[in-house]
């Protein structure tokens, strides 16, 4: 197999090491960076990791490397293709991702000037949380092309909803597609009308209050992830939606995906990142896709935009 490029993982949590992981056991990357501002954490992990290569049988290389406030460390991004920004505290139980957002914030700016300063050709995926925030955060901070800039929210929402349907309806995984687009958080809108399960459309599969009550389950998963570990959050579904993504753009697929992108004119909606499908590709997103919705699904989609939109324009001063 051809190894090309290099992606590093902005930190090493649960979800930032098992992205990494992932990456590295894709066997595509020439190199894998890990960093965390944890003296020593990413240098031990990716020993760990690396340990796992006679096993799992792939070579591409995990580096690890700590950094700091002041930037030092950041030098082993540098010539990445992609750099995908897990950096920020994870919610409570209790907590929304609002709730996140100043001292994220914070940490989201720093990170992503650096990002700038050693990666200035890397494709960003953000998902740090609010996501949608630190996405728009992370685009002002870098000063990097809006197409070149992305959140990942949909692909986990996505892979939520559709898990829930199949269990409701007792069907294989791959038996079922949904879509869900929006903000990731209370203004999330999962689209009913494009899934559907074994070709069939979910409302002749399952009765409206069911579906509405696998709505409102996806939009509350990842608190109810949260409520359930009492300590963290979710990493492993979120972790295999980036490395998804990154696979996306380093083999300049084209596929189309839900993800964070900035929108500029499609639905009806401009200068916001939200969640729509779009075409991924080594650039990034190469084009939103204005997914057929119905009236309702539309209206929320332009609810969601709003919602979003004030507290994008705050984080410019955070």
């Amino acid at each position: 197999m051809s190894r090309s490029g290099k992606v590093s993982v902005i930190g090493a949590g649960f979800y930032g090491s098992t992205t990494a992981m992932r990456l590295a056991e894709y066997d595509m990357f020439e190199t894998v960076v890990l960093t965390d501002v944890v003296d020593g954490k990413a240098e031990g992990l990716a020993l760990d990791m690396n340990q796992s290569r006679p096993i799992e049988k792939f070579e591409t290389k995990i580096i690890g490397q700590t950094t700091t406030a002041d930037g030092s460390g950041y030098e082993a991004i540098k010539g990445s293709n992609i750099v995908v920004i897990t950096a920020g505290l994870p919610r409570k139980p209790g907590m929304s991702r609002m709730d996140l957002i100043e001292t994220n914030a914070k940490i989201v700016r720093q990170v992503s000037e650096n990002v700038a300063k050693h990666a200035p050709d890397a494709v960003v995926i953000v998902v740090s949380n609010p996501l949608d925030e630190m996405t728009a955060l992370a685009q002002l901070a870098t000063g990097f092309p809006k197409n070149k800039v992305m959140g990942q929210a949909g692909m986990l929402d996505t892979a939520r909803f559709s898990n829930f349907v199949a269990e409701k309806t007792g069907s294989d995984i791959n038996d079922v597609k949904t879509l869900t687009l929006g903000s990731h958080g209370e203004t999330m809108v999962p689209v009913p009308s494009q899934s559907s399960v074994k070709g069939k459309m979910l409302s002749d599969v399952l009765l409206k209050a069911d579906i509405d009550s696998l709505v409102d389950r996806t939009r509350n998963g990842g608190a109810e992830v949260v409520a359930l570990l009492k300590t963290g959050s979710a990493y492993y579904a979120p972790s295999a939606a980036a490395a998804r993504m990154a696979k996306a753009v380093i083999t300049n697929s084209g596929e189309v995906m839900p993800v964070c992108a900035w929108v500029d004119g499609e639905f009806g909606i401009s200068g916001v990142y939200l969640g729509v499908e779009a075409e991924i590709g080594s650039n990034g997103i190469n084009k939103v896709v204005e997914t057929k919705l119905s009236e309702d699904e539309l209206n929320n989609l332009k609810i969601a935009a709003e919602a979003v939109r004030a507290k994008q324009a705050d984080v410019k001063d955070l």
